[in-house]
């Protein structure tokens, strides 16, 4: 029923969030077990709807190291996949804030969790990149010289052509605040003007655009998707 409903209403791609539980970045032992059947859970339905991206946030590497939490990611995807056919879905590691322990606010560590991954099993890997991360993890997206040059280190690091879906956010807290705190499009600290140049971007605009933002009032992601839509046009607003 669900291909049928995506088939008539052209609903592609179809991306999937897994569940704010799954850590497999932990090496305690309860959590990891709970964990890799999660996210074994997460792969099933995803492959059952046919769905093109499942995204995953990296997890916590709490009472261990980064390099440690980077491997265990990459096992525990490994694990949960073993026996699996995943032709036709990427799994998609999401940038954090990078708070604490938790991975993903750097590109590199993007990158090393898929290159270990990759090493590990066949399933497809990308990345998606949320804009409220972005700017919380300190990659000063407002300006155009900041994003032209977070785009750049983005494309050298981990590739834009592996960036395959777009978290758009706006932000409660500030640059380099460490604070995953979602804001309603062009209320945020990334505002309306920033919106604006990501939108059109030419690296950009060609990618899924996926909203996360807060539904305070009925009508709310209503109103944030139609501020999307205009901002994505060009003439919009004046852009520096």
């Amino acid at each position: 029923m669900m291909r049928a409903v995506r088939e008539r209403h052209d609903l592609y791609p179809l991306a999937i969030h897994v569940s704010y539980l799954v850590n497999l970045a932990s090496r305690d032992p309860v959590i990891r077990s709970k964990s890799i059947a999660g996210f074994r859970g997460e792969l099933d339905r995803a492959l059952a709807l046919g769905a093109e991206f499942l995204v995953l946030h990296p997890g916590s590497y709490r009472d261990s190291t980064p390099d440690d939490g980077m491997l265990a990611f990459a096992e525990g995807i490994a694990d949960a996949a073993h026996g699996l056919r995943t032709s036709g879905l990427t799994v998609l590691i999401e940038n954090t804030a990078g708070a604490g322990c938790h991975l993903g606010g750097k590109f590199e560590e993007l990158r090393s969790m898929r290159e270990l991954t990759m090493q590990r099993t066949d399933v497809a890997m990308g990345f998606c990149l949320d804009t409220c991360h972005l700017l919380a993890s300190g990659f000063d997206i407002t300006t155009q010289v900041g994003l032209r040059s977070t785009l750049k280190h983005a494309e050298a690091v981990i590739g834009l052509d592996n960036v395959r879906v777009i978290h758009a956010n706006d932000s409660k807290c500030p640059l380099g605040s460490h604070a995953d705190r979602h804001e309603h499009i062009g209320r945020g600290h990334i505002g309306r003007e920033a919106f604006h140049r990501i939108l059109t971007c030419k690296d950009l605009r060609t990618k899924p655009f996926i909203l996360e933002t807060p539904i305070d009032e009925e009508g709310d992601d209503r109103r944030n998707l139609d501020m999307l839509k205009m901002l994505a046009k060009r003439g919009a607003l004046k852009t520096t």
